[in-house]
């Protein structure tokens, strides 16, 4: 263990990884190693009650049992049952970086006034999973829409303190498939509380992804749904700029138009 290591090392738990999985993926989590003054919580979506073993026989791992579906509505849990000071949202399929997250830990003590802390992914083969900010950025709600769920740690107590939930109308799972995250940031910000952009690598997560969708009038009609929450009555001209940038990119007429009307 490092001195920096060692420096947030309390005597009581200091990270939390807050698992979001299906009933029926949940032997494939690719667990962190285990170590002192970190906690890994597993939440498992499974309304089908399929038969699955809970148990665990390392101490750093507990797992909670929904019986309901939305990844929102897990997260959620997370953040209520969470021991951590700090906690970084994990998937299944998602391999950690030990140095980006000692590296935004260290932040977090240092920038106690600091809530949410996102950061990047990379895809199985080292390539950054999107465009990414090259340097810091205080996060807006014009500037992380892009966010993912996987590239951000929070601080537990302050989220719990100011009432900030995942908003379960949104995200897999539900109608509204995606958005989630960006929502969430959004009340965060409204609310006052400081979120920051670190060109930090935080995890590994397969290149596909949910929020990189731009085809169906499905995918667009939950895109405008996303900023229609965030926006309200302003959302008409925050999609008036989004279709200006993504025509060049191939989205038609068609498509604008009917992402524009909402």
């Amino acid at each position: 263990m490092t001195s920096n290591e060692n420096d947030l090392n309390s005597g009581e738990e200091v990270l939390t990884f807050g698992f979001s999985t299906l009933a029926q993926r949940y032997e494939d989590i690719v667990l962190p190693e285990a170590k002192p003054f970190q906690e890994i919580l597993i939440v498992v979506q499974n309304p089908t009650g399929l038969s699955i073993n809970l148990h665990s026989e390392r101490e750093d791992i507990r797992v909670v049992e929904l019986k309901s579906l939305g990844v929102a509505k897990s997260r959620n849990v997370a953040i209520s049952q969470a021991r951590g000071r700090y906690m970084i949202f994990a998937d299944d399929d998602v391999t950690f970086k030990k140095d980006g997250l000692i590296e935004a830990l260290e932040y977090f003590e240092a920038n106690p006034d600091c809530t949410l802390i996102l950061g990047k992914t990379v895809d199985e083969h080292g390539h950054p999973r999107k465009r990414y900010p090259v340097k810091h950025e205080r996060l807006t709600r014009y500037n992380s829409a892009r966010a993912g769920t996987i590239e951000m740690m929070i601080r537990i107590e302050a989220i719990r303190s100011a009432g900030i939930t995942f908003d379960e109308n949104f995200g897999a799972g539900a109608e509204n498939f995606l958005g989630d995250e960006y929502i969430f940031i959004s009340d965060l910000v409204k609310k006052g509380l400081r979120a920051d952009y670190l060109p930090i690598v935080l995890a590994e997560h397969p290149a596909i992804s949910s929020g990189n969708v731009w085809e169906t009038e499905r995918d667009l009609k939950v895109r405008a749904q996303v900023f229609k929450r965030v926006f309200g009555k302003w959302a008409f001209f925050i999609r008036i700029a989004l279709v200006i940038r993504q025509i060049p990119r191939g989205l038609s007429i068609s498509r604008a138009l009917f992402f524009i009307k909402g």
